[in-house]
C-alpha cells in the first residue's frame, strides 16, 4: 500500500524519502534501550509492517502513535497544504510549510545528528553515492540545498524511473551548481539589454501600451541560454509562439529583429512585419491568449518533414504563456495532448510560463482551482521547473535544463518563471485598484538586474566600472537604432520563408492555370491506388469498394466522390507535392466512404494505397491520420503546418461540419484573417460535411453563412473579372465553395497546388452525395485533353458556376425561372424537374460562393432574358448562402438592367434560431415543399418561406 509515492509540495521531494531513510535506520545494528523500544514512527522496519499500521490508522486514527498518526494524515491529503501564491500574499511563499518540518514525523531536534542506513538504492542523485550511513542533518541539508533553492522541481508525478534518475542527477549534485566569471558576464550583459530595452520603450513612448517585461526581465538572458544550449545539443531551427507581454523585447533582444525596425514599427511608421530570423521564426499571434499554440506545433512538425529531421532533434517549439491563460485556456491542454500522438508528436515543446502571479485584475485564487498554474502539465508527465524570476542564474539554469531535457527524452517540459507585473496589464493601467498590498510591495523591490548587480559587486567579479561601460553601450546602440528608425524603410519584404519564393502577394497578379492531368497518367495512378496486395485479406465490404474504383477506372466512367478526391490526392504526389489529410474519423471517413488506410481482417496490419502511387518511394509524401478529438488544437496545427511550405496539401475535416465551430477562434483570428493582418499566406483546405439530411440540428449545417460574413469581397462593387487571371481571388481573405461533382471537387483540390499564390479553402463537402446515383463524373472530366466536357477555351479547370445540363444555347428567352442554388439540393430540384416535366425552368449551380462568380452569373442572366430569378437553399433564411448572394446578385442584375434586389426571390426555410428541426418527418415535409416550390408553375413573384 505504501510503495514509492513522493510528493512535491515547495520542494518537500525529501519528505516522504526521509521516513524510508528513517525505516531502514532499524536495520543498522545499534543498541536500543528498552525505554525507547516504542510503537512510533522512528521503528518501523517493512513494508509488511506499515501496511499492518495504515490499516490500523483507517479503521481508528487514535489507535496509532501520534507520529504515526501524522504521517498518515498528511499521506492522504488531511494535513494542511501550503497556501497558492496569491497576489495579495506575495510574501507568504517564503514561510516554511508544515510538510517540510522534521517534528511533523516524530523526529526531535536529538535525531539531526543520528546516522541513518540509507541501503543500496537503484536510483540517481546523492542516494548513488557510495555513503550508505549518513546523519539525519545531512540528509536535510543535502535535500535542502537541492530543493528549497530558487529552483522548485516537480518531477514525482512521471512514472519512467529513468527519467526520474536522470533529473536526479541534475539536480541532486554534490556541489551547487556555480557559473565562472565569464558566464557570468555574458548573463549581466544579456540582463541588462533587457532591462534598458524596456527602460528605452518607457521613455521613448510613455503613453503608449507595449505590454512590457519588466518584473520578468531575467525571461530573456533565461531564453538565449535556453536557445544557446538547444543549439549545442544540435537544434537548428526553433519556432517560437508567445502572447504580447514581453513580445517586442523577445523580438529585439533573442530572435535579433533590427531595433530600427522594431522602433519603426512602433511608431507607426512600417507596416508591422515580423521577419524570420537565421535559426529562429516567430508565428503571427492574435491577443487571444493560447491560440497560437497549435499552430505553433504544426510548424515545427512541417519543418521535420521537410528538413528529414526524423528524430524529432533540429526543429524545435518554444511556447511563451501566461500564468492565468495556461490554466484556464483549453487549447492549452489540447496542444499539450498532441505531443505523444504519432503524427503530430514535435519531439518534445519547451513551455515558458512568464507567471506575474495575477492575470489582468485576476488573483490566481480566483482564476484557477489547482496549486499551480503549471498543474494541467503533469497529466503528460511533463517535469516542471518552478524557478524564482528574481534570480538570474537560477532561471538561465533552469532553461538550460529544460533544453537538455527535450534533446533527451524528446517531450515535453515546462519553467515556471514566478516573477511578478511591475506595472499593471498594461503601463497605463494602476494595478493598486485590485491588488494594493502586492502593489505595495512591488513598488519597493529592487529589480533582478539590481539583484544581480549586487551580487556580482559582492563576490569582486565584476565592477561598477564594469557594469557602467555594459550600460554605456547598450544605451548608445539604442538610441543609434531610434534615430535610424525615423528613416527606415525595409530593404525587401521578408514575409515568406524561402520556400515561399516567388509566389505573389495579393497586389502581384497570377495567371490561371489548367489542373487537368494526361490520361494516360489518371490511368496509372488510378490503378496504383485501386490495388492491393495480393495477401492482403480486407474487409469483404471495402474489398468490393476496391474493386468498383478499378471498375471506375477501367471504364473511365461513374467515378464517385471518393475516387474524385483519392485521384486528386495522387496525381499531386505524383508531381512531387506533399498531401496531408487530418481530422477525427478521416482514414475511414466518417460516412464509410474514403477507406484511405485498409486492416486487413485477421492480422490487424495497415495498407495505404495512395502511399504506393510512387514505386520505390523513399519518403512518406502522403499523410493521412485519425486526430484526438480536437477541433480548436488540431485545426489550428494542420494551419500552422500548412504555412510552412506552399507545395504542399494540407486538410482538415471536421467529423461534421456543425463541430467545426468548436475551432472559431482559429478561423477568426488566424484563417480568414492572417494574411490581412499579418501577410502570412496559407492554402488550407478545411472539409465541412453539410446538408440537411433530416439527421437534427447538431448534424446538418457547417454554418455556411459565418464563413461567407467573413468574406472580404464587395457586394456592391464588380471587380475586374479577366478570365486569364485570378485578381479577385488574390484581393479576396478566402475561398468558399460548396461543390456537387466528383470532377469539380477534383479541380478545385489541384487549384490550391496549381497557382502562383495561397488561399484558405472552405469546402462544404457533402454526406449523401457521396452515394447518390447521379453525382457522379466520368474520367474525361478529369484530363487535359481538348473536345471533352469539362474542357473550355481556357483549358480544364475548376468551375465556378455549373450551368443547367439541358443543353440550352446563348439565348433562352423560353425560360420562365431561373433557379440559383449550391449544394446537394441542387439534385433534389432536378428530380422534382423531371417529375413535372418543367422545361422552362433552368437550374444553375453556384459551385463557389465566394468570392462571388459575378461574370458567370451574369453570363447566364443574359441566358434567360425573361426569367424569374430565384435563390433556394436549403438552410433557414437567416442561415445558409442567401444574405450573401442576394446582395451580389442584386449587383450584377442592376449592372445589366435586369432588376434590383426586390426582383430576387427566396426559396428555403424560414428563420430559425435553430439550423434543423429535430424530427425527421417534419424535415421531409419542410425538403419537399421547397423543392416543389421552387419548381411550382406559378410565379413565386415573393419570398416563398417553407
Amino acid at each position: 500500500m505504501l510503495q514509492d509515492h513522493v510528493l512535491f509540495l515547495h520542494g518537500v521531494y525529501f519528505h516522504t524519502t526521509v521516513f524510508k531513510y528513517k525505516a531502514q535506520a532499524a536495520l543498522v545494528p545499534r543498541p536500543v534501550p528498552h525505554s525507547k523500544l516504542t510503537d512510533s514512527f522512528l521503528d518501523g522496519t517493512s513494508s509488511v509492517y506499515l501496511e499492518e499500521l495504515q490499516r490500523a490508522w483507517e479503521a481508528d486514527p487514535d489507535s496509532v502513535d501520534e507520529s504515526w498518526n501524522n504521517f498518515f494524515r498528511n499521506f492522504v491529503g488531511q494535513a494542511a497544504t501550503s497556501p497558492g501564491i496569491s497576489g495579495q500574499t506575495i510574501q507568504e511563499r517564503k514561510r516554511i510549510p508544515d510538510d517540510l518540518d522534521p517534528a511533523l514525523y516524530g523526529f526531535t531536534e536529538a535525531d539531526l545528528d543520528r546516522e541513518f542506513f540509507l541501503g543500496v538504492w537503484r536510483m540517481s542523485g546523492f542516494l548513488s553515492e557510495n555513503r550508505p550511513v549518513q546523519t539525519l542533518r545531512s540528509i536535510l541539508t543535502r535535500l535542502e540545498r537541492a530543493y528549497c533553492g530558487s529552483i522548485g522541481f516537480e518531477y514525482m508525478h512521471i512514472a519512467d524511473r529513468e527519467k526520474c534518475n536522470w533529473l536526479r542527477e541534475k539536480i541532486e549534485t554534490p556541489t551547487p551548481m556555480q557559473y565562472n566569471r565569464q558566464r557570468r558576464e555574458v548573463i549581466l550583459d544579456r540582463l541588462i539589454w533587457s532591462t534598458q530595452f524596456e527602460n528605452f520603450l518607457a521613455t521613448k513612448w510613455t503613453t503608449t501600451k507595449r505590454f512590457g517585461l519588466e518584473g520578468g526581465e531575467t525571461l530573456i538572458p533565461g531564453m538565449k541560454e535556453m536557445f544557446d544550449r538547444a543549439a549545442d545539443l544540435g537544434v537548428e531551427s526553433i519556432v517560437i509562439g508567445m502572447p504580447h507581454r514581453g513580445r517586442l523585447n523577445v523580438l529585439g533582444n533573442v530572435v535579433r529583429k533590427p531595433l530600427r525596425q522594431i522602433f519603426s514599427e512602433f511608431s507607426g511608421g512600417t507596416k508591422p512585419v515580423d521577419e524570420v530570423g537565421l535559426y529562429t521564426g516567430t508565428v503571427a499571434n492574435p491577443s487571444h491568449l493560447e491560440a497560437v499554440d497549435p499552430l505553433v506545433v504544426g510548424k515545427t512538425r512541417a519543418k521535420q518533414y521537410y528538413s528529414n529531421d526524423v528524430d524529432r532533434t533540429k526543429n524545435m517549439a518554444v511556447l511563451i504563456h501566461g500564468d492565468g491563460s495556461f490554466a484556464g485556456q483549453g487549447v492549452v491542454y489540447e496542444t499539450l495532448h498532441l505531443s505523444a500522438l504519432p503524427n503530430y508528436a514535435t519531439g518534445g515543446t519547451i513551455h515558458i510560463v512568464v507567471n506575474n502571479q495575477v492575470a489582468f485584475t485576476t488573483d490566481p485564487r480566483e482564476g484557477r482551482s489547482s496549486q499551480y498554474c503549471t498543474d494541467v502539465a503533469k497529466a503528460l508527465s511533463a517535469p516542471i521547473f518552478h524557478v524564482n524570476g528574481d534570480d538570474v542564474e537560477a532561471v538561465v539554469h533552469a532553461c538550460e535544463l529544460a533544453a537538455e531535457w527535450r534533446q533527451t527524452f524528446h517531450s515535453d517540459v515546462v519553467v515556471d518563471l514566478v516573477c511578478y507585473r511591475r506595472f499593471g496589464h498594461n503601463e497605463i493601467d494602476e494595478p493598486s485598484f485590485t491588488q494594493p498590498k502586492m502593489y505595495k510591495i512591488i513598488r519597493n523591490h529592487p529589480s533582478a538586474l539590481q539583484i544581480y548587480q549586487n551580487k556580482l559587486l559582492e563576490t569582486g567579479q565584476v565592477t561598477e566600472e564594469d557594469i557602467g561601460s555594459i550600460s554605456l553601450k547598450v544605451g548608445s546602440i539604442l538610441n543609434e537604432e531610434f534615430l535610424a528608425s525615423k528613416d527606415y524603410l525595409p530593404k525587401r519584404r521578408d514575409w515568406l520563408s524561402a520556400y515561399w519564393t516567388g509566389f505573389k502577394s495579393p497586389e502581384q497578379l497570377s495567371r490561371v492555370r489548367n489542373t487537368g492531368v494526361k490520361p494516360e497518367i489518371l490511368k496509372n495512378v488510378g490503378k496504383a491506388i485501386t490495388t492491393l496486395p495480393d495477401n492482403f485479406k480486407p474487409h469483404r465490404a471495402v474489398e468490393k469498394v476496391y474493386e468498383q474504383r478499378a471498375q471506375m477506372i477501367e471504364k473511365g466512367e461513374g467515378l464517385d466522390w471518393a475516387m474524385g478526391e483519392a485521384l486528386a490526392f495522387a496525381t499531386l504526389v505524383v508531381e512531387g507535392n506533399h498531401v496531408r489529410l487530418s481530422g477525427q474519423d478521416v482514414e475511414r471517413g466518417t460516412f464509410s466512404h474514403r477507406h484511405s488506410v485498409i486492416h486487413d481482417q485477421e492480422t490487424g496490419e495497415q495498407y495505404c494505397p495512395l502511399d504506393h502511387v510512387i514505386i520505390n518511394q523513399n519518403e512518406e509524401m502522403f499523410t493521412v491520420s485519425n486526430s484526438s478529438l480536437s477541433e480548436f488544437g488540431v485545426l489550428g496545427f494542420e494551419l500552422g503546418y500548412s504555412m510552412e511550405n506552399p507545395n504542399s496539401l494540407v486538410m482538415w475535416e471536421a467529423q461534421f461540419g456543425d463541430f467545426s465551430n468548436g475551432a472559431q477562434v482559429i478561423f477568426d483570428q488566424f484563417v480568414s484573417s492572417g494574411e490581412a493582418k499579418w501577410l502570412r499566406q496559407s492554402g488550407l483546405v478545411v472539409l465541412l460535411p453539410h446538408g440537411y439530411d433530416g439527421q437534427g440540428p447538431e448534424h446538418s449545417s457547417a454554418r455556411l453563412e459565418r464563413f461567407l460574413q467573413m468574406s472580404v469581397d464587395h457586394p456592391f462593387v464588380i471587380p475586374e473579372m479577366d478570365a486569364t487571371l485570378r485578381k479577385q481571388i488574390q484581393e479576396c481573405n478566402w475561398q468558399v465553395v460548396n461543390v456537387t461533382t466528383p470532377a469539380n471537387y477534383f479541380h478545385v483540390l489541384r487549384r490550391q497546388i496549381h497557382r502562383e499564390f495561397r488561399k484558405p479553402l472552405i469546402v462544404m463537402s457533402p454526406k449523401n452525395l457521396l452515394r447518390h446515383k447521379d453525382c457522379k463524373s466520368n474520367l474525361s472530366e478529369f484530363d487535359d485533353v481538348q473536345g471533352h466536357p469539362g474542357f473550355d477555351k481556357q483549358g480544364t479547370r475548376f468551375k465556378r458556376l455549373i450551368k443547367d445540363q439541358n443543353m440550352h444555347s446563348d439565348l433562352e428567352e423560353g425560360i420562365r425561372r431561373l433557379v440559383l442554388c449550391s449544394g446537394k439540393v441542387y439534385y433534389e430540384l432536378d428530380d422534382e424537374r423531371k417529375r413535372n416535366n418543367a422545361s422552362d425552368v433552368a437550374i444553375c449551380r453556384v459551385e463557389q460562393l465566394c468570392p462571388f462568380p459575378y461574370n458567370l452569373v451574369q453570363r447566364e442572366l443574359k441566358r434567360y432574358p425573361n426569367a424569374e430569378i430565384v435563390w433556394c437553399q436549403e438552410e433557414p433564411m437567416n442561415m445558409g448562402a442567401f444574405s450573401y448572394i442576394a446582395p451580389r446578385l442584386a449587383t450584377a442584375m442592376t449592372s445589366l438592367g435586369r432588376g434590383t434586389f426586390e426582383d430576387i426571390s427566396y426559396v428555403g426555410r424560414a428563420p430559425s434560431a435553430s439550423t434543423a428541426t429535430g424530427f425527421y418527418s417534419v424535415h421531409v415535409k419542410e425538403q419537399t415543399k421547397l423543392v416543389q416550390k421552387a419548381i411550382q408553375p406559378e410565379p413565386i413573384k415573393c419570398n416563398a418561406i417553407i
